[in-house]
């Protein structure tokens, strides 16, 4: 079981539970086969982190140079680290992921 992240115009709109990455459906890659006929781009996301940085939710953003998921943004003031999470010196942000 794996889960993969629908993207409009990079941000993330539909995430879905389907086949393991390994597994070739109709002779097509997963990210290919759950995009076909829709008009969305369509990418593997994982809970643990190991794939694409964070866990993709909706309203995240997709990174195309990171090829990792960014969660929306806290506050103006923050920027983006290496890991695809904000850093932000304000100490009243939140966030609920």
């Amino acid at each position: 079981m794996a889960h993969y992240a629908y993207l409009e115009n990079n941000i993330v709109v539909n995430v879905i539970v389907g086949k393991d990455e390994t597994e070739l459906i109709d002779g097509l890659d997963t990210e290919t086969y759950y995009a076909q006929g829709t008009p969305y781009t369509v990418k593997r996301t994982s809970y643990n982190g190991k794939i694409r940085f964070n866990y993709a939710c909706i309203g995240f953003t997709y990174d195309e140079v990171r090829d990792g998921f960014i969660p929306p943004k806290c506050h103006d003031e923050a920027v983006v680290n290496d890991k695809c999470l904000w850093d932000c010196t304000n100490a009243d942000h939140t966030l609920a992921i």
